[in-house]
Protein backbone atom coordinates (compact mmCIF):
# COMPACT_ATOMS: atom_id res chain seq x y z
CA UNK A 1 0.00 0.00 0.00
CA UNK A 2 1.37 3.39 -0.75
CA UNK A 3 0.27 7.04 0.03
CA UNK A 4 -0.87 9.32 -2.77
CA UNK A 5 -1.51 13.37 -2.54
CA UNK A 6 -4.36 13.29 -4.40
CA UNK A 7 -5.86 16.88 -5.79
CA UNK A 8 -10.11 17.46 -5.47
CA UNK A 9 -11.24 20.18 -7.83
CA UNK A 10 -15.18 20.64 -7.66
CA UNK A 11 -16.63 22.19 -10.77
CA UNK A 12 -19.79 23.40 -11.62
CA UNK A 13 -20.80 19.94 -13.49
CA UNK A 14 -18.88 17.66 -10.98
CA UNK A 15 -15.88 17.19 -9.31
CA UNK A 16 -12.22 16.43 -11.24
CA UNK A 17 -9.37 14.30 -9.29
CA UNK A 18 -5.66 14.21 -10.29
CA UNK A 19 -2.61 12.34 -8.09
CA UNK A 20 0.50 13.95 -7.10
CA UNK A 21 3.55 12.47 -7.55
CA UNK A 22 3.10 9.68 -10.89
CA UNK A 23 4.35 9.94 -14.40
CA UNK A 24 1.91 10.52 -16.83
CA UNK A 25 -1.44 11.37 -17.05
CA UNK A 26 -3.84 10.27 -14.26
CA UNK A 27 -7.56 11.54 -13.66
CA UNK A 28 -10.57 10.87 -12.36
CA UNK A 29 -13.90 12.81 -12.35
CA UNK A 30 -17.54 11.93 -10.71
CA UNK A 31 -20.55 13.39 -9.51
CA UNK A 32 -19.51 13.89 -6.05
CA UNK A 33 -16.20 14.02 -4.23
CA UNK A 34 -16.32 10.14 -2.93
CA UNK A 35 -17.09 9.54 -6.74
CA UNK A 36 -13.98 11.22 -8.28
CA UNK A 37 -12.01 9.54 -5.40
CA UNK A 38 -12.88 6.53 -6.62
CA UNK A 39 -12.75 7.09 -10.18
CA UNK A 40 -8.85 8.52 -9.93
CA UNK A 41 -8.09 5.44 -7.33
CA UNK A 42 -9.14 3.12 -9.89
CA UNK A 43 -6.90 4.71 -12.56
CA UNK A 44 -4.14 4.64 -10.91
CA UNK A 45 -4.27 1.05 -10.07
CA UNK A 46 -4.94 0.93 -13.36
CA UNK A 47 -1.77 3.26 -14.90
CA UNK A 48 0.21 1.30 -12.44
CA UNK A 49 -1.08 -2.30 -13.40
CA UNK A 50 -0.10 -1.07 -16.78
CA UNK A 51 3.43 0.93 -16.90
CA UNK A 52 4.82 -1.03 -13.62
CA UNK A 53 6.03 0.95 -10.33
CA UNK A 54 8.26 2.86 -12.27
CA UNK A 55 5.52 5.41 -12.60
CA UNK A 56 5.95 7.00 -9.45
CA UNK A 57 8.35 9.96 -8.99
CA UNK A 58 11.81 9.23 -7.02
CA UNK A 59 10.85 8.55 -3.48
CA UNK A 60 14.30 10.56 -2.77
CA UNK A 61 12.31 13.55 -3.59
CA UNK A 62 8.26 12.94 -2.58
CA UNK A 63 5.67 15.54 -2.29
CA UNK A 64 5.29 16.74 1.15
CA UNK A 65 3.00 18.72 1.21
CA UNK A 66 0.78 20.54 -1.31
CA UNK A 67 -0.64 24.11 -1.49
CA UNK A 68 -3.34 26.06 -3.28
CA UNK A 69 -2.68 29.67 -4.15
CA UNK A 70 -4.30 32.48 -6.05
CA UNK A 71 -2.31 34.97 -7.93
CA UNK A 72 -3.46 37.95 -10.06
CA UNK A 73 -2.24 38.15 -13.80
CA UNK A 74 -2.33 41.01 -16.43
CA UNK A 75 -3.77 39.91 -19.59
Amino acid sequence: MRQIKIVIEKHPDGYVAYPLGLKGVVVGEGDSYDEALADVTSAIAFHVETFGPDVFEDEESPVLEAFVAEAGVTL
